[in-house]
């Protein structure tokens, strides 16, 4: 079960008009992209997506993109919208996305039920988890990876024996507790859980007549489950990553514009830490039908190139240079425009004479001619979103280009 209802409000306006799971990241995936590979590349071929806020982009992408496994042998990937199945309400939080289906679940009859955040990048074999928590026994398995105290503030941490027995629990605390003889490092949930079919269900349903539970995994179930004794098992996220780069897991929640500005330009280094090229554990997605990406003019001047980035079908470079950046599909640069560090989103179209530096651009939007982004700050606080730490991010309605509209 995918839980990828959530907005993911830290991402400012890249979530105006889609869920965290479709926002795009790594030149032409979505970020559901990486939970579903590591779903059918570990053998888990019966999915269900739940979905809530703004589903349409997410929904589309599912339906053209993921719609190759095998029914004939009962695989399947069923998106799952809030649709008030059980009562008047749409889902109040992860653990009543899974209530609310619990007819669904009961239908396929699992031993074991994979509980997944859809919004997270990296690559694991859910096989190899889902195999220790059947050798130790456990009622329930939490994957956890140790983070830094600061990054664990936006995270489930516990605490763990040594048998790997979790012993407490805490969703988001603003003191996280450090690991013993770690003291800047926490033990931090990836919000990836493998339940025993009975134990979830009674759990969720114990939750849903709780009048005072907010009905989530990380508040409620799982810290109401700890303290009462049942086998809460740690999974070391190590024990099951996939391409690990230097020995370090990767991990990326992405969950703010810095974030996800920095997690896609690493992806151009020469040896990234996130390996996209493995055959062995391909990352699938919606392949769009285009044309190879182009670059023309070769004069002093005016020549199209790109240097240290990704461009995807359909790109045209005319006349201008792209550098340490990452163009999706569809992109048009014109001549004399210079990119440099930046994430250009689809169907972007960027006029003669402008300036990128540091920047997101979202779908659809039409930079005129002489456009500068990232260039002056305090000229583009007045117009567009920019970070903490820098990064500008532009969208088609700061633009005034009313992409989404009723009339």
């Amino acid at each position: 079960m995918v839980l990828a209802g959530g907005r993911g409000t830290r991402l400012a306006q890249l979530t105006d008009w889609r869920a965290k799971p479709a926002v795009p990241f790594g030149a032409k995936f979505r970020i559901i992209d990486f939970t579903l590979s590591n779903c059918v590349n570990s053998g888990v071929r019966r999915i269900g997506i739940c979905t809530q806020y703004k589903a349409q982009s997410l929904i589309r992408h599912v339906q053209r993109g993921w719609s190759f496994l095998a029914g004939q042998f009962d695989e399947f990937i069923e998106l799952l919208p809030a649709q008030q199945r059980v009562t008047a309400e749409w889902y109040l939080g992860t653990a009543d996305a899974i209530y609310q289906n619990l007819d669904i679940l009961r239908r396929r009859d699992p031993e074991y039920v994979l509980v997944l955040a859809g919004d997270h990048v990296y690559k694991m074999d859910y096989a190899r988890m889902l195999g220790e928590h059947v050798a130790r026994q456990a009622d329930l398995s939490i994957a956890c990876l140790e983070v830094p105290l600061q990054q664990a503030r936006a995270l489930g941490v516990m605490t763990v024996d040594d048998n790997a027995r979790v012993v407490a629990f805490h969703e988001k605390p603003s003191d996280p507790a450090p690991m013993p003889g770690r003291a800047g490092v926490a033990l931090a949930s990836m919000g990836v859980y493998v339940f025993n079919a009975a134990f979830l269900y009674e759990q969720v349903i114990r939750d849903a007549d709780d009048a005072n539970s907010s009905h989530d995994f990380g508040r409620d179930v799982i810290p109401w489950a700890v303290a009462r004794g049942y086998r809460a098992c740690a999974h070391r996220f190590a024990d099951s990553c996939v391409n690990m780069a230097r020995g370090v897991p990767y991990w990326r929640d992405v969950g703010t514009v810095d974030a996800y500005w920095e997690a896609n330009l690493d992806l151009v280094q020469i040896t990234p830490d996130l390996n996209l090229y493995d055959r062995e554990w391909p990352i699938w997605t919606y392949q769009e039908q285009l044309p190879p990406a182009k670059f023309v003019f070769d004069d002093e001047g005016r020549r199209g190139i790109a240097i240290d980035s990704m461009v995807s079908g359909g790109d045209i470079i005319s006349g201008s240079t792209v550098r340490r950046s990452l163009l999706f599909s569809n992109v048009h640069v014109h001549s004399y425009c210079t990119v440099e560090a930046s994430v250009i989103l689809p169907n972007v179209d960027i006029g003669r004479h402008c300036q990128i530096r540091r920047a997101v651009i979202d779908k659809h939007c039409r930079l005129a001619e002489g456009t500068r982004v990232g260039c002056d700050a305090a000229e583009d606080r007045r117009r567009f979103h920019v970070t903490e730490h820098g990064v500008t991010l532009v969208t088609p309605e700061m633009l005034g280009q009313q992409v989404h509209h009723l009339r």
